[in-house]
């Protein structure tokens, strides 16, 4: 387990925390793949029926560290990211997402995969893909327009519209919007229900409500070939260059 996450189970509840506040939670490749071990344990054993994800101080996750992305070996046949979406999506038990703070990147598209999702008000969404000279990943594509309407996911993925969490919640993208000192207490609740419930029934009933959505995995695929090779373009090249010397992205 790397540093950047901590993980406790307590209650038949684990709650995983994106703790790398200096860096606003930016998620490395290394965390990737705790977060994906971490998941998969919990798919396959009965420590907890209830899985919580959040973020330290006052961030959800600023998404991927671009840095990290940039510098990473890709030649692994599964990226770390990818296992972890892997373990997310197809995940047979309840996850929650506890969105403290702002919600960038994949800290909008894990969501998506998420069966709970109760946010802070100080909570916002962004999409940025576009702007990084990358596209959308996880199902995202796909999932957003269905979940919150063709208009308002073209606003956010093309335009880089960022929703307040009032906005993310009338939407549809949240479940619960909550005052974000309530979020901990509010969370802890709907969690401790979750983990008090029939186990087999409340599986059965994820695995009813997520039936036909087998082409979410198809489109996780192209995508994610798609990303790949956005990562070895001058348009990934200029906008971590553009990061760096913290100016505008020039595409040409």
């Amino acid at each position: 387990m790397t540093e950047n996450i901590t993980l406790t189970t307590r209650d038949r509840v684990t709650t995983l925390t994106m703790a790398r506040p200096e860096k606003r939670n930016a998620i490395t490749q290394a965390m990737y793949a705790a977060m994906a071990d971490a998941l998969e344990d919990y798919a396959t054993n009965d420590t907890a029926r209830a899985f919580v994800i959040t973020g330290a101080a006052e961030y959800f996750t600023s998404g991927n560290d671009v840095r990290d992305f940039a510098m990473g070996d890709r030649s692994t046949e599964t990226p770390p990211v990818l296992r972890f979406l892997t373990a997310l999506s197809t995940c047979p038990k309840p996850v929650i997402a506890a969105v403290n703070g702002p919600a960038i990147g994949v800290g909008v598209t894990m969501l998506l995969h998420c069966d709970l999702v109760v946010i802070a008000e100080e909570a916002t969404f962004s999409t940025p893909f576009v702007g990084l000279g990358l596209v959308p990943e996880a199902g995202s594509s796909l999932l957003l327009p269905a979940l919150i309407g063709m208009a308002l996911a073209n606003d956010m993925l093309l335009a880089n519209r960022v929703l307040t969490a009032a906005e993310a919640h009338a939407a549809g993208l949240a479940s619960r919007l909550v005052p974000g000192a309530e979020l901990t207490a509010e969370t802890a609740r709907l969690a401790a229900g979750v983990a008090a419930s029939a186990p087999t029934a409340m599986r059965e009933t994820k695995a009813l409500i997520r039936h036909g959505r087998d082409q979410v995995k198809a489109q996780m695929d192209r995508e994610s070939v798609l990303f790949s090779a956005q990562l070895k373009t001058p348009e990934f090249a200029e906008a971590v260059a553009a990061r760096m010397a913290k100016r505008a992205p020039v595409f040409k």
